[in-house]
């Protein structure tokens, strides 16, 4: 997915929804800080997002543009309406929400996760796929061990889970970088 689909994604969800603020929190939330990430980062075709004044509206926007619709048939990328939930962040996520607001989003604005906050969502999550995108943004400078420890002590979770994330932190920034 390039950024000018993510905005194609994000106007066409405010037009289904009604509502002007969406929070993307899967993968593609990259290219709200990194307009123009490296290709491996953006392999994946959807954009998983909810209304972020009422959520329940996320039901409505996969239905028009999810998976499998005539718009994911006619574009090749769809919308995945996900809940607030879906993601596990750290405290703070969501004022260093990244805003994606331009003349092609139509009066609507996708509110992305940081990086760091993106990247320990896929850390937690732990899928191989994730791994492999943590590694893509660790390879190519784009995460830092630092604010990622930092991040993953704000984060709730139980201590097996915690020590595994900081284990693949490690993996991904050896040396402390």
């Amino acid at each position: 997915m390039k950024r000018s689909e993510l905005e194609h994604l994000i106007r066409a969800a405010g037009r289904i929804a009604g509502e002007r603020e969406f929070v993307v929190i899967g993968s593609q939330a990259v290219l709200g800080q990194f307009p123009d990430a490296p290709p491996a980062l953006l392999r994946s075709m959807e954009c998983d997002l909810y209304p972020k004044r009422d959520p329940k509206l996320a039901d409505r926007v996969d239905g028009a543009i999810g998976e499998g619709s005539r718009f994911h048939e006619q574009f090749g990328y769809y919308v995945q309406g996900v809940a607030p939930d879906t993601a596990t962040l750290p405290r703070g996520w969501q004022r260093r929400l990244v805003r994606v607001e331009n003349a092609n989003t139509g009066g609507c604005a996708g509110l992305c996760l940081e990086v760091h906050d993106l990247a320990i969502s896929k850390y937690v999550a732990g899928r191989e796929k994730d791994l492999e995108f943590t590694r893509e943004l660790a390879r190519h400078g784009m995460t830092q061990k630092k604010t990622l420890l930092a991040r993953l002590a704000a984060t709730r979770l139980d201590t097996t889970l915690s020590r595994a994330v900081r284990g693949r932190i490690g993996r991904d920034h050896p040396a402390g970088k």
